[in-house]
């Protein structure tokens, strides 16, 4: 086992703020031990996740702020 699936078991997974309150669009977060970011869907917690480094989470993040996405 890799240390990203490792990451992956013991990650706290948290929703994102941007996700709608109904249990549509759910996004769930995690900060891995890494330093990268997993990002999945939270109606299906035990499907693949997507690995992000720091730095390509925190282009999105900025992107997503900036309106870059609407």
């Amino acid at each position: 086992m890799d240390e990203m699936t490792r990451g992956l078991e013991v990650a706290q997974w948290r929703k994102s703020t941007r996700s709608g309150p109904d249990g549509g669009n759910c996004v769930e977060v995690a900060n891995l031990p890494s330093g990268h970011r997993g990002i999945r869907d939270s109606k299906l917690p035990t499907s693949p996740a997507l690995i992000f480094a720091a730095e390509e989470w925190n282009a999105f993040v900025v992107g997503m702020k900036g309106g870059g996405f609407d």
